[in-house]
């Protein structure tokens, strides 16, 4: 069948004939989001088949690798966003007298699938994915899909869909009722190109069949929601599982829309459903997730590398210690097929990693997140060595041992040798000078830092830390191959602790200092988890373990990196000494019933000691908002200064790596997006407030307010927009 071209429409829009079949051909790369543009084309290309009688149905089709797969979300923020536009589009397209019929592949998420749930008839391929995953940015599907969606596939499953923000697979849907069919594409073809080619074909044997085209047309908006009658206190319910995640509106707003979907007519839901939008729209927790929305993919992009710097391939890798970590870390490379080698010093050591990756694996398999056969295909593989050698044909190396320099440089010394030329050595360093441990390869262009979160195969994020002589495409290889294993990478220059460990210092050392004062750990806890963090420093201490905080601090003290302050982190150290390393011994901050954190009067006695001892005041006035401004503005503080060096690229880097990897609230946007929201000239007041309260005259510099901060402060800036324009 030859296409006879139409006039041109909006770019992103073709208008063509197929013989007695319109088709709308959308072609908005990488994803086909709904730009003004496109939605300017699309409602173009209708009237072109309105103005087209003698053509018996309408065809939608995407090109490339999906389907719409949503809308454009940097549209949002624009002051005269306006979802009437599209709506008006999509009542239109329903309401025709000839079918419309999308052809999905891809992922069709958001306006994608709204688009297609406004169609007469759906047909995908059988690896599509569907979804309406709006509320991930605290939104709601805004284009009447919390109202098409219950009346496709029933209440229960669509506020399931639309509460999680998960896809669905085609079959699934066709079950369901969201899919009417699925085709498979023509061979030797595109994906894309092959579906065209079988839809046409089918469209045409769906209109002989039919009788006549108007027999294919079937409206969403006209249906009833399938399932027959729910429990009479099925939305009080899924109101008040709703109403304990206050702190995220739109699931509740999700309720209200599933249930005027089932018990209004399409008219009044659609009033339903405009209003609730609206309203999270303009919700604070929807300001902040849009905010990581863009952080996210703006931590990708590494200023001064080009965009087709060649990268190095990446077939096969190595990992020096085989503990929980490193165990961990092998574990994210079989998930996606490549080949890991774990080599440790002893077959016992060795044997235990092992057993721990596969125990990992079997849990998720015994949740049904995983077959047996899976199982057994990621263990196959993972090759087990005490023979550093093994790792000679490696293309990555991660060394994975203790946080200890010496230990560390020895590594990296001996991986300078071993690892073949070209590959590249990696340091999974949590604080120490990745620089130093660099140099100690003899070929620092070829390494830089892999900073994973413990557990390592959960943890989403991936600090990834440049080094002074690192090669560019190391890094933009490194930072390729974060995606590919499904990381959140975020890069940081080398010092202290990077970016999060650094911010988080000055955070534990006023938790500390608060102890000594006479707060108690529960106190502290519940006035930070108050604030949405998915716990306190103490409960989180305890289970990273205050060992690995301890260490952490001695070592920082041998660079010496320590302020000249003895009372400086004591009550960490003293717990340490005690062997009181928190959850994996059953008493830290905390006494344990098995993960049960219970008060210990003990801590307290400790506390009090080393007060005595350092000369700390202790009172019992300490209130739960001093408690937040001391540890919290701090944080914010070090954040200010980690800017200023260059050791964070942008502001979003730091928020993306303290919601990603320290259980900060993303309803609250991250660090620097809640700084602004508090108000900087609060927290530049707050930080000189404590600081000539508790500080002595501030000898050490705990309380000087950085420079970025305190100008941005009095010049009126944001300090999310530091760096742009």
């Amino acid at each position: 069948m030859t296409a006879t071209p139409a006039p041109a429409l909006t770019a992103p829009v073709r208008f063509e004939r197929h013989g007695l079949i319109g088709l709308l051909r959308i072609a908005n790369p990488p994803v086909n989001a709904l730009s003004p543009a496109t939605v300017a084309g699309l409602i173009a290309g209708l009237a072109a088949f309105e103005a087209a009688p003698d053509l018996q149905a309408l065809v939608i089709h995407a090109e490339g690798r999906t389907f719409v797969a949503g809308g454009d979300i940097s549209s949002f923020e624009a002051p005269d966003f306006s979802t009437v536009p599209y709506n008006s589009f999509l009542a239109r397209l329903e309401a025709g007298q000839r079918p419309v019929i999308a052809l999905l592949h891809g992922t069709p998420l958001g306006g994608g699938l709204e688009l297609a749930m406004a169609c007469h008839r759906r047909l995908a391929v059988a690896s599509t994915r569907l979804g309406l995953p709006e509320v991930k940015l605290g939104l709601i599907p805004g284009s009447l899909g919390t109202q098409r969606l219950p009346r496709l596939v029933g209440a229960v499953l669509a506020l399931d869909l639309m509460q999680s923000g998960r896809m669905i697979a085609a079959p699934d849907a066709l079950q369901a009722g969201l899919v009417d069919e699925l085709i498979v594409a023509a061979p030797g073809l595109p994906a894309a190109d092959g579906l065209l080619q079988a839809g046409l074909a089918r469209v045409q044997s769906l209109l002989a069949e039919a009788g006549g085209a108007a027999a294919l047309v079937r409206r969403s908006s006209a249906q009833t929601a399938p399932g027959g009658p729910l429990p009479a206190d099925f939305f009080s319910q899924a109101l008040a599982t709703a109403a304990r995640k206050p702190q995220y509106p739109a699931l509740a707003g999700l309720v209200r829309c599933a249930e005027a979907a089932v018990t209004l007519p399409f008219a009044q839901g659609e009033a339903v459903e405009a209003e609730v939008f609206a309203g999270v729209l303009r919700s604070g927790a929807s300001a902040s997730l849009r905010h990581l929305f863009f952080a996210e993919r703006e931590a990708a992009k590494i200023p001064g590398l080009p965009k087709d710097l060649p990268l190095r391939e990446i077939r096969r890798v190595g990992i020096v210690g085989a503990g929980t970590m490193g165990g961990g870390i092998a574990m994210n490379f079989a998930n996606v097929g490549i080949p890991v080698v774990l080599v440790e010093a002893t077959p016992e050591a060795l044997d235990r990693g092992v057993a721990l990756v596969r125990a990992n694996y079997a849990a998720t398999a015994a949740k049904g997140r995983m077959s047996l056969a899976q199982v057994e295909q990621r263990m196959g593989l993972l090759q087990g060595s005490t023979d550093f050698e093994r790792l000679s044909d490696c293309d990555l190396v991660i060394e994975a041992v203790f946080e200890n320099m010496a230990l560390k440089k020895e590594v990296a010394a001996r991986l300078g040798q071993v690892c073949r030329p070209g590959a590249i050595i990696a340091t999974n360093t949590s604080t120490l000078d990745v620089d130093a441990i660099a140099e100690a390869t003899g070929r620092p262009a070829d390494v830089l830092g892999t900073h994973f979160f413990s557990p390592a195969n959960v943890m989403r994020l991936l600090e990834v830390v440049r080094g002074a002589k690192t090669a560019p495409e190391v890094l933009a290889t490194v930072m390729k191959l974060a995606g590919r294993i499904h990381k959140v990478a975020a890069v940081s220059g080398v010092c202290y602790g990077f970016i999060g460990n650094r911010m988080a210092e000055p955070y534990m050392r006023e938790a500390e200092f608060l102890l000594m004062e006479g707060a108690t750990p529960a106190q502290i806890d519940a006035a930070i988890e108050a604030q949405g963090l998915a716990m306190g420093p103490c409960r989180m201490l305890d289970m990273a373990g205050i060992d690995v905080g301890a260490k952490t601090v001695i070592e920082l003290g041998k660079a010496g990196g320590l302020p000249d302050d003895p009372s400086y982190r004591a009550l960490c150290r003293k717990l340490f000494e005690l062997g009181r390393f928190g959850q994996k011994t059953g008493a830290g901050y905390y006494r344990y019933a098995g993960r049960t954190a219970l008060p210990d009067p003990e801590v307290e006695r400790i506390s009090a000691a080393l007060a005595a001892e350092h000369g700390v005041q202790r009172r019992s006035d300490i209130s739960a908002a001093e408690i937040v401004e001391r540890l919290l503005y701090p944080l914010i503080n070090e954040g200010a200064l980690i800017l200023e060096e260059g050791i964070a690229y942008r502001p979003g880097d730091i928020d993306i790596i303290w919601t990603a990897g320290y259980g900060f609230p993303d309803h609250r946007g991250g660090p620097v997006f809640l700084a602004d929201a508090i108000g900087l000239p609060a927290i530049v007041e707050a930080l000189t407030r404590h600081g000539q309260r508790h500080g002595a005259g501030d000898p050490h510099g705990y309380w000087r307010v950085a420079p970025l901060l305190a100008r941005c402060a009095a010049e009126g800036r944001r300090l999310s927009d530091v760096g742009r324009g």
